[in-house]
């Protein structure tokens, strides 16, 4: 025999109170109580009376806070800045990257390049050409092209002067490849390095002058500072008595856009020591390097 219940099919008792044909209103009952954060519909028979309706199925994550863990890029950042570290452009911060840092950075920037590509209203859905777009600009610009300031220098073993050697050697040209922090267009270019060694002086590898180099290019760069840096750093573990570095370069901040002048580069050079003081030893590293053109 089936049992029609006061209220439209719930038991009596349950919820509102029920008809007054049978019997006085029900008594309030204890408070609402609370499923995985949600109000149970009737909670005071749901389980004296077996209610069938289910309860409230909510996963963790849609009760919990967002995470307040920050993205990795404002940690490295925050890191940083603890530290008093200048994080430009051009330099390197790879001490400042703990591991595993590196993969997360890259995700980080595939999601700011996937809104980047949405804000230029490029529907990446459907475009099968842009469909991998952003995870392929982030890999290229931690791994390849900007690698250089998040990867730590090269490893470079150094000889001693056993024969004592004093005299100018040429390297280059060595291909060049960066890309100019102003407009995040590619630089394109030779690097030719004149060093003076003297009798202390630390001899490294021919190989490593092109890493060494390519360490310092891969960062979005000007190359007036450029120059400089791999002077810098080439002075440091050398220790010569002189030191010559040329950069020529085409900038297709001018070739592609701007004034598109598909000729113009760009030529110049930082000296040290020997090189500043004595001109006969300038011009014979100037001759020697224009030797091969």
């Amino acid at each position: 025999m089936h049992v029609k219940t006061a209220g439209g099919g719930k038991p009596a008792g349950c919820g509102r109170a029920s008809s007054s044909l049978h019997g006085p209103p029900a008594t309030a009952g204890p408070a609402p109580a609370f499923v995985n954060g949600a109000r149970a519909l009737y909670p005071a028979c749901d389980k004296k009376h077996h209610h069938p309706r289910q309860e409230s199925r909510m996963s963790p994550t849609d009760i919990e806070p967002p995470s307040s863990v920050p993205p990795v890029s404002q940690r490295i950042r925050a890191r940083l800045e603890a530290a008093g570290v200048r994080f430009h452009a051009n330099d390197n911060i790879a001490d400042h990257i703990e591991p595993g840092e590196l993969d997360a950075l890259q995700a980080e920037v595939a999601q700011q390049m996937q809104r980047v590509l949405e804000s230029l209203v490029i529907d990446t859905r459907n475009d099968h050409n842009t469909r991998d777009t952003a995870r392929r600009v982030s890999k290229m610009f931690i791994r390849e092209v900007f690698r250089g300031r998040y990867v730590p220098i090269p490893s470079s073993t150094e000889f001693p002067n056993v024969e004592r050697l004093n005299e100018l050697m040429i390297i280059g040209p060595i291909t060049v490849r960066s890309a100019c922090s102003h407009h995040l267009c590619p630089i394109m270019g030779r690097a030719w390095v004149g060093v003076l060694p003297s009798e202390h002086s630390n001899l490294i590898g021919l190989s490593k002058y092109v890493r060494l180099i390519d360490w310092i290019m891969t960062r979005p760069q000007i190359q007036e500072e450029a120059v400089t840096q791999i002077a810098d750093l080439l002075m440091d573990k050398l220790q010569p008595d002189g030191l010559a570095v040329v950069l020529e370069a085409d900038h297709f901040c001018m070739h592609w856009r701007g004034v598109k002048d598909d000729h113009a580069k760009m030529t110049n050079s930082v000296m040290r020591g020997a090189f500043l003081r004595d001109a006969n030893l300038r011009r014979e590293f100037l001759a020697l390097m224009n030797k091969g053109d």
